[in-house]
């Protein structure tokens, strides 16, 4: 990143005046001289002090983070991303503020590329997003998980015990009623397993901000509302633990198939940063490798099923 500091004035062009003569320069008055000393004491006097406050003001750590959005992050920091931008925060010995803004369309726009009104960014740092992400600079993965096929035991399905044994299920007759999120790859893979016919619709992203489509999902299948989903691992497991006391969750990851290259379930996670801050990106690289075994325990911590970080070849962010 670049950082800019004021450097306050470090000199300036020497004055001139009109006389009859043409333009000479002020300087040659001695009451002009005194007074402009005097202006120059007061005026580098105050730069100076502004610039000594700008370097003494506490740094901050500023995260780009949705409001609403359990497990990530929330307005009252219970999500794994606050605690990670904690954890980053204290190892920077900076203080870490949010731009809050629903992960949504214009997400990127409105956090991490917008300036607020002294011009400069209204954040820095999008905790999760996936490796390879198009509107903005990536770090190093810091974890990879999968989706998983979620039901509820208890329910009929307890012999189900990989996800491709959900289409024998519907097969032998029993009525099973999947939930499908209008995004991602959970609807690719129930047509290829013959289930369409049992797909109950959803929204992936509702119009209230503040609804967790996870969150529907999860309830829906602990109230027998649906019978399975698939839903995003780190989402699953969350909520798999908040409901315990109204069902036992069942988690079946599923895995990349090399037949399907286009059905693709295992995602690793990274960071976000500005394009072109490269030193910025140095930074955040090198606290996630120092400190991957804690921020392994806070995942952990939230129940996010975790695969062996994968890590593909790195792009040039900087092109």
């Amino acid at each position: 990143m670049t950082w800019r500091t004021d450097s306050g004035v470090n000199g300036a062009p020497a004055e001139t005046r009109e006389t009859a003569g043409g333009w000479s320069h002020a300087a040659a008055s001695p009451c002009f001289l005194f007074l402009a000393q005097a202006l120059f004491c007061v005026l580098s006097g105050s730069f100076t002090t502004a610039w000594a406050e700008e370097q003494a003001a506490p740094k901050q750590l500023k995260v780009c983070a949705d409001p609403y959005m359990l497990p990530f992050s929330n307005k009252d920091e219970q999500g794994y991303e606050n605690k990670i931008a904690q954890l980053l925060g204290s190892k920077l010995g900076w203080e870490v503020r949010y731009e809050w803004f629903p992960q949504r369309m214009g997400f990127i726009r409105q956090t991490l590329r917008a300036e607020d009104q002294g011009g400069t960014y209204k954040c820095d740092l999008v905790i999760t997003v996936p490796e390879h992400f198009d509107l903005a600079a990536t770090t190093d993965p810091y974890f990879t998980s999968t989706y998983v096929l979620v039901i509820a035991r208890g329910r009929g399905l307890d012999d189900v015990t990989a996800p491709e044994m959900l289409a024998k299920v519907v097969a032998e007759g029993r009525p099973v009623k999947i939930g499908l999120s209008d995004q991602g790859p959970a609807q690719l893979w129930v047509f290829r397993h013959g289930l369409m016919g049992n797909m109950v619709p959803y929204l992936g992203q509702p119009g209230d901000p503040k609804v967790n489509p996870g969150e529907v999902v999860m309830r829906d299948i602990a109230s027998g509302k649906i019978d399975a989903s698939i839903v995003w691992g780190p989402t699953a497991g969350y909520f798999s633990r908040e409901l315990h006391d109204q069902a036992e969750f069942i988690l079946l990851p599923l895995h990349n198939d090399p037949k399907y290259p286009d059905m693709q379930f295992e995602f690793s996670m990274a960071m976000a940063i500005r394009f072109g801050e490269k030193e910025w990106r140095q930074k955040v690289n090198d606290l996630i490798h120092e400190n991957q075994q804690e921020i392994d325990k806070i995942l952990q911590d939230f129940g996010i099923p975790l695969l062996p970080l994968k890590k593909s070849e790195q792009r040039d962010d900087d092109d």
